[in-house]
């Protein structure tokens, strides 16, 4: 792959998935780059491939053919401890359905990404959530678990932990899906602030088109082919 620096780099990225008679194609050579900072929305009808392709970026699924690069490093050549470990770090997600576990306060979900890390992070990262929870306005309910929190709040939760680890890509799948719209302006108006400070690649799959027009950059998934707009 050619040699970007920093950012997200993707060459020519293709996924098939085995059918009876001929592979079925869901990705086809897909390339695009962003540097960091840049954020892009991907739309496109349900089932053609939007969240493979999320899920191939942030290394949570290994393309057929192609490369992904990210921050200098290329996921998809490493073993899988390697994987895991740079996924946790360099990847944050953010999806329809928040994921909190259900058993733990606000405070110990954003603080999950780090217990791989065990001790080394210790009361830095604990330093870290409580600032992230503040900054999305949660300062008051660190200690409260998902059911005392309404969607909006619990969104808030999942963005930062997501951003724990200030990771180089920050991926939305759907984000503000079950929101009602003045709920889900407010969690777009935070994702797209928080990672402009961390100066993260963002992109976003989204079904809106009012949240898409909010990014600078946006492409339409159609039959496995990412065409951008302009």
């Amino acid at each position: 792959m050619t040699e970007y620096g920093d950012g997200l780099q993707v060459e020519r990225l293709s996924k098939e998935y085995p059918a009876p008679t001929a592979p079925l194609r869901i990705l086809r050579d897909i390339t695009f780059q962003l540097t960091a900072g840049e954020s892009l929305a991907i739309m496109g009808p349900s089932g053609s491939g939007k969240s493979t392709l999320l899920y191939i970026l942030g290394a949570l699924e290994k393309p057929t053919s192609g490369q992904v690069r990210l921050a200098g490093a290329e996921p998809f050549q490493m073993n899988a401890k390697q994987l895991a470990a740079f996924r946790n770090r360099q990847v944050g997600f953010v999806f329809q359905d928040h994921h909190l576990l259900p058993q733990c306060s606000a405070l110990e979900n954003v603080l999950i990404p780090t217990l791989a890390e065990g001790a080394k992070l210790g009361a830095d990262a604990e330093t870290r959530a409580r600032e992230l929870l503040d900054r999305v306005g949660l300062s008051g309910r660190m200690d409260h678990r998902p059911a005392e929190l309404s969607g909006g709040e619990r969104q808030r939760v999942a963005i930062a932990r997501a951003l724990i680890h200030r990771p180089a890509l920050l991926l939305g799948d759907e984000p503000t899906g079950n929101l009602d719209r003045k709920t889900a302006d407010s969690v777009a108006d935070l994702l797209l602030e928080l990672h402009q400070e961390a100066q993260s690649v963002l992109i976003l799959v989204t079904h809106s088109a009012e949240l898409a027009r909010r990014l600078p950059r946006r492409a339409e998934l159609l039959d496995g082919i990412l065409e951008f707009e302009g």
